[in-house]
């Protein structure tokens, strides 16, 4: 892995120990501008690692962490990369119950407003036009007067992302996004990130696989903090190291 230009996220020979516990080992991967990649781990296979020494959580004892190919993110604390533009969706979803679908993305700006400030604004034109256009890719359209409260799992899951977005990311960060979700839920999820997509970078963590399959992306598999294969769903399940260390055959 030599060229970085042309990259929006750049991990060369990325490794961290904890305690003796090698989390990443040598850890290689390229996201490119406007592409998804999906990260297929089993347990302790350093995802989380991963993400946090992207987003400045956690520092690497070795190798190289760039972002759109020039800036070098272990030496940038947590505030500073997200205000770059990398945003990071957890498992659990955490939205502002007691807030309206809308007023969650209002608050969830790029704006530098102070907390008050930000409590008695009222929304440009512009700001409006982009909740509506976030609303659409959200799948929240009609329920936007109504309390987040009141969304099901996979809703809030959505307005979290929705919030994210708000932040107008250049590169978005997204585990395990499908857990706990209804069946039709999860389809429309894989084509929510697919559209996001379009528009900038994301990387998906998840290990269910029919969700990976309507991605419908390039893949890389992790274990034991380095990556097992990298291609298509179809290259990656019958590569005999994976089936080996995934499915213990």
């Amino acid at each position: 892995m030599t060229d970085k230009s042309g990259t929006m996220l750049y991990l060369n020979g990325v490794s961290v120990s904890f305690d003796g516990f090698k989390a990443l080992n040598s850890l290689s991967i390229i996201v490119h501008p406007n592409e998804m990649l999906a990260i297929s781990a089993p347990m302790d296979a350093g995802k989380t690692t991963m993400m946090d020494i992207i987003t400045g959580k956690t520092r690497p004892d070795d190798g190289e962490v760039l972002f759109d190919g020039r800036t070098d993110l272990t030496k940038l604390d947590e505030a500073t990369i997200a205000n770059l533009g990398i945003g990071r969706k957890f498992q659990k979803p955490t939205v502002f119950e007691s807030h309206t679908v809308w007023d969650n993305l209002l608050l969830a700006l790029k704006k530098p407003r102070s907390v008050f400030a930000a409590l008695t604004y009222v929304a440009a034109n512009d700001d409006v036009a982009r909740i509506d256009q976030i609303l659409d890719t959200i799948r929240l359209s009609a329920r936007k007067g109504e309390l987040a409260s009141g969304l099901s799992h996979g809703q809030k899951q959505w307005l979290e992302i929705g919030m994210l977005l708000a932040q107008d990311p250049k590169l978005l960060l997204v585990d395990e996004p499908v857990a706990g979700m209804t069946d039709s839920e999860t389809v429309e999820t894989a084509k929510l990130l697919k559209d996001i997509a379009q528009t900038r970078s994301v990387v998906v963590v998840e290990h269910d696989m029919s969700f990976v399959r309507a991605l419908d992306t390039r893949v890389t598999c992790l274990a034991e903090g380095t990556v097992l294969a990298e291609g298509s769903l179809d290259q990656v399940s019958a590569n005999p190291v994976v089936i080996e260390r995934y499915l213990g055959r």
